[in-house]
């Protein structure tokens, strides 16, 4: 059993401590918009926020957790798709296919929170998410553009 704070809400979870935080997150919880992607934390379409730092939780046991973190999903980051992330993403059409969009925009709200004025070095440095429909030069203007917004 492990006790969890996902989206503000404790919830009790029958999982193996070894069980990857993604798949307690989808199969235990039901929050599908973290993707899985790789299963080696490569790819970032896994990542949500851990006290606000953004974690693959693909490899990430759920045994590592104590408990008190707060664990926050796509579906967590707002509620009305009003975080800056979410109103750039939809002002600067980025995704193409979205398969791999929760976790890049999981990724850049990470980075917007650590550095609130991103260049695009820390951009190359701190968001090492895969698009395979190539979307990155999108998603570089829309972190440019949602730095701009407020929460």
């Amino acid at each position: 059993m492990a006790e969890l704070k996902v989206n503000g809400k404790k919830v009790t979870v029958d999982a193996d401590e070894t069980t990857p935080l993604l798949w307690v997150l989808r199969e235990d919880l039901g929050l599908t918009g973290t993707k899985y992607g790789c299963g080696i934390a490569q790819c970032g379409t896994c990542t949500v926020h851990i006290d606000g730092q953004p974690v693959r939780s693909c490899t990430y046991p759920v045994g590592a957790l104590s408990g008190e973190e707060e664990i926050t999903t796509i579906e967590g980051l707002s509620e009305d798709g009003s975080h800056p992330v979410q109103q750039a993403w939809v002002e600067m059409d980025i995704p193409q296919c979205g398969y791999c969009q929760p976790g890049m925009i999981m990724a850049v709200a990470g980075l917007l929170n650590n550095t609130p004025d991103p260049t695009d070095e820390d951009i190359d440095q701190q968001v090492t998410n895969i698009c395979r429909c190539g979307t990155l030069a999108r998603v570089r203007k829309g972190i440019h553009l949602a730095k701009t917004k407020k929460a």
